[in-house]
């Protein structure tokens, strides 16, 4: 275990649940600017509030195979940290966007050995790892291979590991205990049910309880 794991709530898309997210414990809120997304928030008028969003809680902008031109731009604007490259980015394009000297988190639908074998690949040490959802781009709710997870935060000493995919009160703590990541990402198992624009307080509590509750005995 390397410490405290971090929370990352996904598919944020207005103030309210972001400002709830952030009090109930939440280090990092992630919006989705992927049109074909759910939770897809367009920027502008709809993301002006977030230069309000309390400090030290990271914001991340997640991005699907965008123009280098595009995501170069909007790690560039005030209401984002980092960007999360969550498509079919592959190394070549994130060397190159690490040469702009701005961090980001590559995503990784966890297929097999390979994925887990090439996941230092990327010129980032913040790797995500999701679950394969076939042609989807996250947020499917379909739970990760734990055992290839372990498999990978075993084999890259060297990266911050943020697990993702499925993941929910019920399953959060032995999949950290199983894993050992240095963070977790939520996004469907903390919505109101039904509508993946909106997320749940209650749910997201529970969440929280969770992951508080398993810190200091993943990994044992």
């Amino acid at each position: 275990m390397r410490g405290r794991v971090r929370v990352k709530v996904c598919g944020l898309t207005n103030r309210a649940d972001a400002f709830e997210a952030i009090a109930l414990g939440a280090d990092a809120l992630g919006f989705n600017l992927f049109p074909g997304s759910k939770r897809f928030l367009s920027l502008g008028a709809e993301t002006d509030w977030m230069l309000g969003l309390p400090p030290f809680v990271t914001r991340v902008a997640v991005l699907v195979n965008l123009p280098m031109d595009d995501a170069r731009a909007i790690s560039e604007r005030g209401e984002f940290d980092l960007v999360q490259f969550h498509g079919d980015e592959d190394p070549s394009y994130c060397e190159e966007f690490a040469r702009l000297g701005r961090p980001f988190i590559k995503a990784l639908r966890l297929r097999d050995g390979e994925t887990v074998k090439g996941a230092d690949g990327f010129s980032t040490s913040q790797i995500l790892l999701d679950a394969d959802g076939g042609g989807a781009f996250g947020g499917t709710g379909r739970l990760i291979d734990l055992d290839l997870a372990a498999e990978c935060v075993r084999e890259h000493a060297g990266l911050e590991v943020i697990l993702a995919g499925g993941l929910s009160a019920k399953n959060v703590r032995e999949a950290i205990r199983r894993v050992g990541p240095y963070a977790v990402d939520v996004a469907s198992g903390v919505e109101v049910v039904g509508q993946p624009r909106r997320k749940c307080g209650e749910r997201m509590g529970e969440f929280m309880g969770e992951v508080e509750a398993s810190r200091g005995s993943a990994g044992k």
